[in-house]
């Protein structure tokens, strides 16, 4: 064999092994951007139940207090911000958290104001499906975080962002809870 022919099968392995190496690069990127959207699409559901449940809930606590009606027009708002982040395309992720944090900060001052509502098994059916809802929130959320950390890190780490950069992938925002949204709500009886 010549040497010519030898350097030819040498630079056609190479080629063939970055072109296999690009095309696994660009289908995990890929898999990552498609698991990103479909996490959203889970914290989607969640919060549509959620937003579902309130307005029972609402009514429940409205049946019981019916003198008080601040806590339950905040609810009622942050709810209608909540259902219009949701409807509209063009809503940020970051839009969308910030409607969603105060939709919880409107249901924790529910909780707060009317803690005699404990004793009425309505609510408390109401309470515990609620309790469950945020609890499959939060893991959807963290789900959801999870794999935008790793689609970023694929977009930002090298060799990978080579092929990131050259077919346009963006980074994809976190779900993200606000500051208010980290206090410890104040219970007082």
């Amino acid at each position: 064999m010549s040497t010519g022919l030898i350097v030819g099968i040498v630079v056609v392995v190479i080629i063939v092994v970055l072109i296999g190496w690009g095309v696994g690069a660009y289908n995990n990127l890929v898999t990552l951007k498609n698991r990103v959207k479909n996490g959203w699409a889970q914290i989607d559901v969640q919060l549509k139940q959620r937003a579902d449940l309130i307005p029972n809930l609402v009514n429940t606590v409205k049946g019981y207090a019916s003198h008080e009606s601040e806590v339950f027009t905040q609810v009622t708002a942050a709810r209608a911000g909540v259902v219009a982040a949701a409807s509209n395309p063009s809503t940020t992720t970051a839009q969308r958290a910030a409607a969603e944090n105060q939709l919880s900060r409107a249901l924790q001052a529910t909780a707060e104001a009317y803690p005699q509502l404990q004793a009425n098994q309505n609510f408390m059916d109401l309470q515990n499906q609620l309790k469950e809802l945020e609890n499959k929130i939060a893991y959807a959320r963290q789900f959801y975080n999870d794999v935008v950390l790793k689609l970023n890190t694929a977009i930002e780490t090298v060799p990978t962002n080579i092929i990131a950069g050259l077919f346009h992938f963006e980074q994809a925002q976190y779900f993200e809870a606000d500051d208010a949204s980290r206090q410890v709500p104040q219970v007082q009886f």
